[in-house]
């Protein structure tokens, strides 16, 4: 159930629809926007009738919400989902850029690497120091050796970090460390790490599964959203289908589509995308010009030696051409960056 409130609505007024959507058995989740308050209610929509809250005083409106994803419908938040971090907001008009390695090798991969990302223009270090390897004597990472050295890097060239969390043990540890938790396409349906990451006030980054439908991408966002944690960014990196040129699929509609049924950014991984560095680029500009609010692109200072992930590493001159090739895509579909 939806209900928003009038514009100028008192707090006595929202709180008594909140107290009776709670005696009726929902879950309340509030959502304050510029103009209007709206009520998400999470319960037993079957059994009321939405005209039993449009009498109340204060409410302009009050509606169903039919699709399986409540909190994560764009009807809970009509005018979409900025997240912050820091000064960096995903969701808004700049096209945040994500880069760095697949995995923290050593300090001077590290540093090397993210002064070259901040130089041309990134706002966020990634890396991995847990790595999640379909072969177990495939490189796991550094582990919290390769957090500091994250952090450390981040650090000295302004940079924040995002990093792949893979236990809900490891949530404490991590929060130390990053700025933004992300959770791999491995783990898009772990409902226990979904849960513990919705009662963490710190954002998540949620990639697509690689066989899961975008249904299944905003029920897993909604695990996190009933935690109270509404800070959520999506991201596209590809599925998995008949075609084996590539890596994956790179499912640039997906955009569009997430952005028309859900509030949340939604960002777009075309390193995984494609798994092939020559198709990075192209891709990372089709992706803005569809409507990604950032990309997550992997960046290594020297890919021909990197220890995971090397084919779909761009070296740090490509990555400055890309920079400069979306400053020019952005501003013909209205975005910075």
């Amino acid at each position: 159930m939806l209900v928003v409130m009038q514009e100028g609505a008192t707090e006595p007024q929202i709180q008594a629809v909140i107290d009776r959507l709670v005696s009726l058995g929902f879950t309340v989740h509030r959502s304050t926007g510029v103009r209007h308050t709206v009520l998400g209610g999470v319960g037993p929509v079957e059994d009321v009738e939405p005209a039993d809250f449009e009498v109340m005083e204060g409410v302009k409106e009050c509606h169903r919400i039919v699709s399986p994803y409540k909190l994560a419908s764009r009807h809970f938040r009509p005018g979409g989902t900025v997240v912050k971090v820091g000064d960096v907001e995903i969701g808004g008009v700049r096209v945040v850029i994500m880069a760095g390695p697949c995995s923290v090798e050593n300090e001077d991969q590290i540093n090397r690497t993210a002064e070259a990302v901040a130089r041309a223009g990134a706002a966020i270090l990634r890396g991995g120091a847990f790595k999640p390897r379909t072969s177990p004597y495939s490189f796991q990472g550094l582990g919290e050796k390769g957090l500091r050295m994250l952090r450390e890097a981040a650090d000295r060239h302004g940079l924040k970090v995002v990093t792949e969390v893979m236990d809900h043990e490891q949530i404490p540890m991590f929060a130390d460390y990053a700025d933004i938790l992300q959770v791999g396409a491995r783990n898009m349906q772990n409902y226990n790490l979904l849960r513990r990451l919705g009662g963490l006030r710190k954002p998540v980054l949620l990639k697509r599964g690689p066989a899961a439908t975008i249904e299944e991408l905003l029920l897993s966002a909604e695990y996190i959203l009933t935690g109270g944690n509404y800070d959520v960014i999506l991201c596209e990196r590809g599925i998995r289908t008949f075609e084996s040129y590539t890596r994956n699929t790179m499912d640039i509609s997906a955009i569009p589509v997430v952005k028309k049924l859900s509030h949340l950014p939604i960002v777009a991984d075309p390193s995984h995308g494609t798994g092939r560095r020559d198709k990075v680029l192209p891709m990372a500009r089709a992706a803005v010009a569809a409507g990604a609010d950032g990309l997550l692109v992997e960046v290594h200072c020297d890919p021909d030696h990197a220890l995971s992930d090397g084919a779909q590493s761009l070296w740090p001159e490509q990555f400055a051409e890309l920079m400069g090739q979306l400053r020019i895509i952005a501003p013909a579909v209205g975005r910075k960056v």
